[in-house]
């Protein structure tokens, strides 16, 4: 993942709205309710070890639960594929912070070390299926030996795998990131961004508002995935604008560009390739070219409703579709139709 889209995820969650939002929406245990969110406030995730390695990467709040700090040590993930011994680096990374709080005697009245609530942020396009318990990446031992196991769950967020039916009549900030990363038409990014201008209109919401309208241009919106200079936009409000003026032109001026053109090429090119190499091959360059153009929740859904068409006739008809559909929707009810 680029930097770009790296940096403005932090930002968004460097934002004392989105964290109080993240642990009262999708936390739900009762100590949540026990915390005092006044006294929230973020902690430096940077720190060095004892042989000088940085550690960088982290966003890392800490909240009052009763008299004792609790820390939501927060890990986003952004790789493609997904970490299977995550559960290990959270291990290391939670060793530092603990080191670090030990250094700087920030323990509590008994000298105790608080407690840590790990957290992975995970927007990729497979389902995450990685333990999320180290215990279960550690082989069988023998009776006696198993208490000397080191023990640690995380908290795993993965964006994809929330319903969206679920999710839209939530009033949660988070609720809306993973909204905005799965929709799949113009009108459901509207509609999101619709919310956040109505959510976030007070004066003291300012930077919380530019924090999402930052996020929303590097990450979901980029410029190169519309072929096409993006506009200087400062808030939530021109970017609605923008949308509902420019989304409904986007198909002319693919089509001014040659990018249909050079899409059907595509296709045929692959459906050449795909005769020497294979259905699987054709049925996979479908799909690339659904998540461009309709994004990845369509792709994903399209993905499991092709796994059965064996035959080129059918891939054809769908290569159609895709340049003839106007939104992601439907394209999908076509495929159903199969």
């Amino acid at each position: 993942m680029n930097k770009a889209h790296d940096s403005s995820y932090k930002l968004l969650f460097s934002e004392p709205e989105i964290i109080i939002d993240l642990l009262q929406g999708f936390v739900h245990e009762p100590w949540v309710n026990e915390l005092d969110f006044s006294t929230l406030e973020k902690v430096s995730g940077s720190y060095i070890t004892d042989d000088l390695r940085s550690r960088e990467d982290d966003v890392i709040w800490r909240v009052k639960y009763q008299q004792s700090w609790i820390y939501v040590y927060l890990l986003i993930e952004f790789q493609s594929t997904i970490d299977a011994y995550m559960a290990v680096r959270l291990m290391s990374y939670m060793g530092l912070l603990y080191q670090d709080l030990i250094k700087t005697k920030q323990l509590t009245a008994q000298k105790q070390l608080p407690p840590i609530l790990p957290v992975v942020l995970y927007n990729g396009e497979k389902r995450w299926d990685a333990a999320t318990e180290l215990k279960d990446l550690i082989v069988k031992v023998p009776g006696g030996l198993e208490k000397y196991l080191p023990s640690l769950n995380y908290l795993l967020l993965d964006e994809g795998a929330f319903d969206l039916k679920e999710l839209t009549p939530l009033k949660n900030l988070v609720a809306a990131v993973f909204r905005l990363e799965n929709s799949t038409t113009r009108e459901d990014i509207i509609e999101v961004i619709s919310n956040l201008i109505e959510w976030l209109a007070t004066p003291e919401q300012t930077r919380l508002r530019r924090s999402f309208t930052i996020w929303i241009k590097r990450v979901l919106l980029p410029a190169e995935s519309l072929e096409q200079p993006m506009p200087h936009i400062n808030d939530l409000a021109e970017i609605k604008t923008m949308l509902a003026q420019r989304v409904s032109e986007w198909t002319n001026e693919w089509k001014q560009q040659g990018w249909i053109e050079g899409m059907e090429k595509g296709i045929k090119k692959g459906m050449e390739k795909g005769m020497e190499k294979g259905i699987e091959s054709e049925k996979m360059l479908l799909v690339r070219l659904m998540q461009r153009r309709f994004g990845q929740a369509t792709a994903i859904t399209a993905q499991t409703i092709l796994q059965p068409v064996m035959d080129t006739d059918t891939l054809e008809q769908i290569g159609d579709w895709i340049i003839d559909c106007d939104e992601g929707e439907t394209l999908l009810n076509k495929l159903r139709s199969l």
